[in-house]
Formats: C-alpha cells, sequence, structure tokens
C-alpha cells in the first residue's frame, strides 16, 4: 500500500517545467530530509538528495516538473490566451478548472474554454481545436482586472486536479507523470537497508521540455551507474490490441529496454530481471517506440554511463486524471531497494 498522504503531498505541489519552485521542490526537500546525509539545490533547481557510500556512485533520477501552461496575452475582455510547456493536449482544456499560479502556493481558478460547439460550422466540429481557438477564463472582465487578481504574461496555469482512490488498488491523479516516481524515489531511501553505494537520488527539473535537469545534474554528479524513474504508457483499455499495449496496470514495475531517448545497458537489463525474480518481485518489460526519460541525457553524459530504468504504468498520461495501480508502484519500490542494496557486487 503507498503513502497515501506523502503522495498526495508531492502530487498535488504545482510544478510546471521551469517553475518547480511554486511548490513541489519544497516539499521533496522536506521528504527526503530524514534519509540522506546531505541535500542541495543546483543552479538549475535539481533536487540531489546524497546518502554517502564508499562504493559505486550511483544517480537514482526522477523528475519532478509536470506539464501545464503560460500565460501568452490577455485579452481586453480579460481572457487568458495561452501556451503549452511540455506536451499539452489542446483537447484536455476544454471545459476543465485550472489553477492559476500567481505567485508561491497562491492561486486563483480559471476554466478551459473554446467556441461552442452549438455555434460551429459542422466541419468545425469535427475537428480537435488548436490552440488558437482555445483559452482560460478566470472570470475576470478587462484586461486590467486580470492584472488586478494577479495575472500577467509568464504566468503558469496547471489543472485543478487531486489525488483519489479509484476501485481497490488504483489511483487517480494530477501529475503522476512524474511525481509517482518522485514518490518512489523518496519511498527507496526511506526503505533502503545496508549498502556500501554512494546514492544520489535526484528529483530533476524540466524533463518535459528536453531533459535539461538530468543532464546538468548528471554532469555534476559523475555517476558511475545511472537509473531512470518514470511512467509509461499503460494502453490495457478497450480498443487497443494486445501487442500494443506497452504495459498492464496491476502486473509489476516495467523494466525498460528501449524507447524514443535510450537503449538500456542489456547487462543491466539483465540483472534487473534476475533481482526481479530473485526477490519474487512481479515485473514487466517497457518498450516505448514514442517518448523518453531522464535515462535519454544520463547515459550519454562524459564518457558514457551505464543505465537503466523503470517504469510505473499509467493509463490516460499529460492529463488531470492518470490512472496508476499501487501494486506496481510497491513493486518499483522494491526492486530499487534491491539494485541499490546488490549493485556494489554488480558487474557489467
Amino acid at each position: 500500500m503507498v503513502d497515501y498522504e506523502l503522495l498526495k503531498m508531492i502530487v498535488e505541489a504545482p510544478g510546471v517545467s521551469g517553475y518547480e519552485f511554486l511548490g513541489v521542490r519544497d516539499v521533496v526537500v522536506e521528504a527526503f530530509k530524514p534519509y540522506v546525509d546531505e541535500i542541495k539545490v543546483d543552479k538549475l533547481g535539481n533536487v540531489i538528495a546524497h546518502k554517502k557510500g564508499n562504493g559505486p556512485k550511483v544517480m537514482l533520477a526522477a523528475h519532478m516538473d509536470q506539464i501545464g501552461l503560460m500565460v501568452t496575452h490577455i485579452e481586453k475582455n480579460g481572457f487568458l490566451r495561452v501556451a503549452p510547456v511540455g506536451g499539452v493536449d489542446p483537447r484536455t482544456l476544454i471545459a476543465q478548472r485550472f489553477k492559476v499560479w500567481i505567485g508561491p502556493n497562491e492561486f486563483i481558478y480559471g476554466v478551459g474554454g473554446s467556441v461552442p460547439p452549438h455555434i460551429q460550422k459542422p466541419e468545425q466540429r469535427n475537428k480537435a481545436p488548436t490552440w488558437e481557438q482555445v483559452f482560460i477564463d478566470i472570470g475576470a472582465e478587462s484586461r486590467e482586472e486580470a492584472e488586478e487578481m494577479g495575472v500577467k504574461v509568464g504566468t503558469i496555469i496547471t489543472w485543478d486536479g487531486r489525488l483519489e482512490r479509484l476501485g481497490k488498488h488504483r489511483l487517480v491523479s494530477i501529475a503522476f507523470d512524474d511525481r509517482i516516481a518522485v514518490y518512489t524515489l523518496v519511498k527507496a531511501a526511506q526503505e533502503l537497508g545496508e549498502t556500501d553505494a554512494d546514492i544520489y537520488f535526484v528529483a530533476t527539473v524540466q524533463e518535459e521540455v528536453g531533459l535539461r535537469g538530468a543532464r546538468v545534474s548528471a554532469f555534476g554528479i559523475d555517476p558511475d551507474y545511472g537509473f531512470a524513474i518514470d511512467v509509461t504508457i499503460a494502453a490495457d483499455v478497450p480498443g487497443t490490441p494486445e501487442h500494443k499495449q506497452v504495459t498492464q496496470l496491476g502486473k509489476g514495475t516495467a523494466i525498460k529496454i528501449m524507447d524514443r531517448s535510450v537503449i538500456c545497458h542489456p547487462t543491466i537489463v539483465r540483472w534487473m530481471e534476475e533481482l526481479a525474480k530473485k526477490h519474487e518481485i512481479p515485473y514487466q518489460w517497457d518498450i516505448l517506440l514514442g517518448g523518453g526519460t531522464d535515462a535519454g541525457a544520463i547515459h550519454l553524459n562524459k564518457a558514457g554511463v551505464p543505465t537503466g530504468a523503470i517504469s510505473v504504468p499509467a493509463r490516460y498520461i499529460h492529463s488531470n486524471a492518470e490512472v496508476v495501480d499501487e501494486r506496481d508502484v510497491d513493486a518499483g519500490v522494491k526492486l530499487m531497494v534491491k539494485v541499490l542494496e546488490e549493485i556494489p557486487e554488480f558487474k557489467l
């Protein structure tokens, strides 16, 4: 079972790419404090939690940024024009509630809008809205009123999402991509047993806009081994044939073999499989033909870093209602703990 209160704090804190300081960064720092020897925030904003050891230097990365919106223009009548920060589909804005962040942990509400279908031409109704056709309504009647409410060009916006239970084992929330993996990092640090590994738990920034935090933090740490934790697609839904589902909820943590950004080191992949079997941890495979993770930046650091990765299967990613199975989350925590405990004896 997941630590619901810890997870809730992590997933519901604001932190769009480049603006992680709005809330999530402080939450992550406090969550790591009891379990590591030192914590620092680097110049780009990555949280680096170091548990010192005399063995191999290991970097575990999970990104704490989330996708969102940025205000690009305030209309004369108070509506907000926006642009995506990360991979946002404009279809996911319509008739949704939003939080417009006018300061750290300070927001006003907004609603995603577009031209009503009742007055659209027939040919328009069958097309997905474009960014030119969507806007955010904050209830202001003028540009001046919107500015008085604290909104300006560059203001950051997130969905108004929250963590909830869904059935017996499932959870639904905003920002499981990738806060569920940040939670996994914290729990791995909490449950870690004896190990000589020199461990760097890194909650990275700006993954959603190009793996930027992982790139600079890997350069600074210069690890012997790297591991990334992220979500992956679980397309185990009606209409998707089994061979295209990528992963399935409830079948265990997903050991990554390949995605668009990385081919994980084959020896590490097989070793992780052996650990999962040895400790009876349920697992499945992750081959994702679209999308990438922080592993893509880590493995290219300097002269190269042998890198592996695990993924949390998730439905409906990049929305305000992403769904995971807590059994998969727990399996991921257990596998990463075993990786850290046994990596001093691992040989490529």
